[in-house]
């Protein structure tokens, strides 16, 4: 089988020249690496494009959560510090726990 493979080809080039055979082989390869780049490589990088969109709204969801905490961390930690010199005015002068609400 392969023999006669290499005999067409040897055909091919003997009737039509080596020029014109390797040209027309060229243009094959190059079909060939368009057809397989846009029906799989394509539909690869679709499906990771999603998957890296999802995480990028990931990051955020998670970059807010952080803020808010933050936030919070920094609120309590304003109060805390008003209730001791709340405390030193009246002069208790301790650090007693701050019960503080989270909504």
């Amino acid at each position: 089988m392969e023999a006669q493979a290499l005999a067409k080809i040897g055909d091919l080039i003997s009737q039509y020249g080596f020029p014109i055979v390797s040209s027309v082989m060229l243009l094959y390869l190059v079909w060939f690496i368009w057809n397989y780049i846009t029906n799989h490589i394509e539909n690869v990088l679709k499906e990771s494009n999603i998957t890296l969109i999802a995480l990028i709204d990931r990051i955020r969801m998670l970059d807010n959560d952080i803020i808010r905490l933050q936030q919070k961390l920094d609120t309590t930690i304003i109060l805390r510090d008003a209730q001791e010199l709340r405390n030193k005015a009246q002069g208790k002068g301790g650090k007693e726990k701050v019960k503080v609400d989270s909504k």
